[in-house]
């Protein structure tokens, strides 16, 4: 009871003052940058450290994330940290980052990944090179989380990553403003949070991949990221009522019997494990437990 009030008078003092949508300290924002949905990746090999591409496309990430870092920094932003999301998290250039910025490298093991370093003092997260969830018709690299991942549902909802990252989100008040991708990754989060901004920097034709112009694609992330924040007021943080049911299919029968062990879980089906929690947080570290 006490940590739950703790956490309601945190939210509250941070809400305080913000009738303008941001902080009376400022605007602060929190940019998280994964690498498939990148303009122009197309395989995995382009997303790969040792792909004979991955170094250019890995300066293409960087771009973006500036491009995004600009806008935000046009509509007034005081203070940005951005979030290495890919794989290592070790492929964003520290050196071609925008210097107004601060970069989140590794994995620190904890249950929040590509949302590690996100709080309520936070005004807005924004997504740049994000995917759709597995198994979506026309998703370039489409999949969830990992290789060992079938699909994964929160109440019912089959959520790509831009789903249970914007519910983490939601969990310290902040709204996911815009998200950047390709064309089904941005459907998906229309769908998922409603009113949010997108630019898909690429469509998905099987395999493939029509794509913008690199310097087209980062224009309109730079000027859509500013026009979000400039109406930070037509957000809202992602939430799903409690209790929150976790469905989560995994490829193996080894991944489920590990996943099974995870306190609480419950296996439900064939490949299918269940885990029930009133708190999003728990639902997290569960998911991060069962999926291992």
């Amino acid at each position: 009871m006490w940590k739950i009030s703790i956490r309601s008078l945190v939210l509250a003092l941070t809400l305080i003052g913000t009738s303008h949508g941001q902080s009376d300290d400022g605007l602060k924002v929190f940019i998280s940058v994964d690498m498939e949905g990148i303009t122009g990746v197309v395989s995995v090999d382009d997303a790969s450290r040792g792909g004979k591409d991955y170094d250019y496309f890995r300066q293409t990430m960087t771009r973006e994330a500036n491009a995004a870092i600009e806008g935000a920094l046009a509509a007034g932003a005081t203070e940005i940290v951005v979030r290495d999301s890919h794989g290592s998290a070790l492929n964003l250039l520290p050196e071609m980052l925008n210097r107004n910025s601060k970069l989140l490298r590794d994995w620190s093991e904890g249950p929040m990944y590509m949302m590690e370093g996100i709080d309520a003092s936070f005004d807005a997260a924004i997504y740049i090179g994000y995917h759709a969830r597995a198994g979506t018709p026309n998703g370039v690299l489409d999949h969830t989380s990992s290789g060992n991942v079938t699909d994964v549902s929160i109440n019912g909802l089959s959520m790509p990553e831009t789903g249970y990252n914007a519910l983490m989100a939601g969990y310290f008040g902040v709204p996911v403003v815009f998200v950047a991708g390709d064309k089904a990754v941005c459907d998906q989060a229309e769908e998922l949070l409603g009113n949010v901004a997108t630019v898909a920097v690429k469509e998905g034709i099987g395999a493939a991949a029509l794509n913008l112009h690199p310097e087209v694609a980062r224009e309109q992330i730079r000027e859509g990221v500013e026009r979000a924040l400039n109406n930070l007021d037509d957000y809202k943080p992602y939430e799903l009522p409690a209790p929150y049911t976790l469905v989560l299919t995994l490829k193996t029968e080894q991944n489920i019997y590990r996943g099974s062990l995870y306190p609480g879980a419950k296996r439900t089906g064939d490949w299918e494990l269940t885990f029930v929690s009133d708190d999003v947080m728990e639902i997290i570290k569960a998911y991060v437990g069962m999926r291992r």
